[in-house]
């Protein structure tokens, strides 16, 4: 059979870390091993019953058997809004400041090639969500790396980058509350972030992804209520985290006119939207009662309370994340990310994903996920306290 060479933009791309993962993970559990696997980033939670009800019943309706319009249902659209300014008191133009997305990860490979030619720079997160360098590497861009470290709360200084970096950048990516960190931000960060972007024409992207998980009575910040936002980027949304949608591919982007325009003429080229009964379950999630919502933040607060309590308790030295469903995780000393993943794995079944996999300055962590039950996390916890790798508090 002939073979056919692929493009040399599909070459460029990086290694899909999280099926590499997977792929590592599922290898051990295949030879008949219990594997808690603490590195995925998967909810574990059903969607809750209303939002199935509702797609149950959508999809026997013949108009959503059709295509739907190609820029999504009004009626979607304008509950998006409602949602946002619910949530965050920011007000949305439905028609023109709404782009209807299969996910969040599609908007975010997107957005680069909708708004960069071939060598433009984009400032990304590091360590950040792998993804983000797919859609740099898809536009034949350039990437800026933003180094976030521990002692200025996984925010990126700014301060560190030269002239011709801030000249040469057209595109800004931020995720709070952050993957991998666990990290959040404030709204005097980003009035920064605005300043500096108008200052230099650059589109900032805030990956909202985790935007409904805060810890210890704080709710996130949306970049869009800061002042001059909506002047200098946009905020890309989805549902599955919110409401533990994630196989349903459904999100949003909300935000600058222009920014909005270029997604939704690219995804005219790519799609005629999402089936329109998914929609209609994802209208029925944003405008029905949140009770669900708080409901599972409490889940995840309860999980992180006995994981990083846990981890504490046989030694190991830890910090509670601000937001998300991850923690980040200090290796022990003598290990790199990933000899200390391995290590795990192998000798007590114990998944997580190492640091290095988010970029370079991800290394000497590791991440864990909140997503599985209390008593899985126990486990996990006497599982790695049977390696004597730290020293007990009494």
């Amino acid at each position: 059979m002939k073979h056919f060479e692929k493009a040399k933009r599909l070459e460029s791309l990086p290694e899909q870390f999280f099926a590499s993962l997977a792929g590592t993970v599922n290898a051990v559990v295949n030879e008949g091993h219990d594997v808690i696997n603490l590195g995925q980033g998967n909810p574990d939670q059903p969607t809750p019953p209303h939002i199935v009800e509702k797609l149950t019943e959508a999809a026997q309706s013949s108009s959503n058997h059709k295509y739907p319009p190609f820029r999504g249902l009004s009626s979607f659209k304008e509950a998006i809004a409602a949602f946002y300014l619910r949530e965050y008191g920011v007000e949305v133009d439905p028609e023109t400041e709404v782009a209807v997305l299969f996910g969040g990860k599609a908007g975010l490979v997107e957005i680069p090639q909708c708004l960069l030619n071939p060598g433009d720079g984009v400032f990304v997160p590091d360590p950040g969500y792998p993804d983000y360098v797919s859609g740099v590497a898809l536009a034949e861009a350039s990437m800026i790396k933003m180094p976030l470290k521990e002692e200025n709360g996984f925010l990126p200084d700014y301060r560190v980058h030269s002239r011709e970096e801030w000249e040469r950048a057209k595109l800004m990516f931020l995720n709070y509350p952050n993957n991998p960190t666990g990290a959040t931000a404030t709204i005097s960060f980003f009035e920064d972030t605005v300043e500096l972007a108008s200052k230099h024409d650059i589109c900032v992207v805030h990956d909202f992804a985790y935007g409904a998980i805060g810890f210890d009575g704080q709710k996130p910040v949306s970049f869009l209520e800061t002042d001059g936002a909506k002047d200098v980027g946009i905020e890309i949304y989805t549902l599955s985290k919110t409401y533990n949608m994630a196989g349903w591919r459904v999100g949003f982007a909300v935000g600058n006119k222009s920014v909005i325009e270029a997604i939704n003429l690219l995804q005219d080229h790519l799609y005629v939207s999402l089936f329109g009964a998914v929609q209609e379950a994802a209208t029925t999630a944003l405008l029905s009662s949140q009770d669900c919502v708080t409901e599972l933040v409490a889940t995840y607060e309860e999980r992180r309370h006995l994981l990083i309590s846990g981890l504490q308790g046989i030694g190991w030295d830890v910090k509670a994340p601000q937001g998300s469903f991850f923690a980040w995780l200090k290796v022990p000393e003598g290990f790199t990310s990933v000899e200390f993943s391995t290590y795990l794995l192998e000798k007590v079944k114990v998944a997580v994903a190492p640091g290095v996999g988010f970029g370079e300055y991800g290394e000497g962590y590791v991440r864990v996920g909140l997503l599985t039950t209390n008593e899985r996390i126990k486990e996990a916890i006497s599982r790695i306290e049977s390696l004597e790798l730290f020293h007990k508090r009494d």
